[in-house]
């Protein structure tokens, strides 16, 4: 995995490919490898719910150990971490949590960047597709609104009494 450092308004970035190509730039603050984090913690510094990382986990996106006498703690790696902010990432864009999955999942072994980059960009284009599909549906519903309205309003002026 290549790390990149970019200087931008006087800090240091760095980057992995994987990184820069779901656009996510972290800074130079990024936690060490090897740091854990407890599930309040993550919530905290994503601006999730609890519940929300124990659904990721759920669906096999995060990998807790388990600690403490009942082995009830979730200890979360940097990895861990990594996995949550890619997902929220995706999430944002508008992915599905199984699309999030996939690609997440081919940056756990060092393949070629080109292919990770084509898978991605091909799930971006799907993406795409629907939206504009979406928002073409949209534009017709709303056509139809107008219409419906514009003969309840001349309806309604009709049956007004003089």
């Amino acid at each position: 995995m290549q790390l990149v450092l970019v200087r931008i308004h006087g800090v240091n970035l760095t980057f992995t490919e994987t990184d820069a190509i779901l656009g996510v730039m972290a800074t130079a603050r990024e936690p060490k490898e090897g740091t854990t984090f407890s599930i309040t913690e993550l919530a905290r510094e994503f601006d999730v719910t609890p519940r929300a990382i124990r659904f990721y986990e759920d669906q096999g996106i995060l990998q807790p150990h388990r600690a403490g006498r009942s082995g009830l703690t979730r200890v979360y790696s940097s990895r861990d971490r990594t996995r949550l902010k890619l997902t929220l990432r995706g999430k944002r864009l508008g992915l599905t949590l199984t699309q999030v999955r996939e690609l997440i999942d081919m940056y756990e072994t060092p393949k070629d960047a080109s292919a990770q980059a084509k898978r991605f960009l091909v799930v971006l284009e799907q993406h795409r597709r629907a939206l504009e599909q979406q928002r073409e549906d949209i534009q017709v519903t709303l056509a139809e609104i107008t219409r419906h309205e514009a003969e309840c309003r001349r309806i309604l002026v009709r049956g007004k009494p003089r």
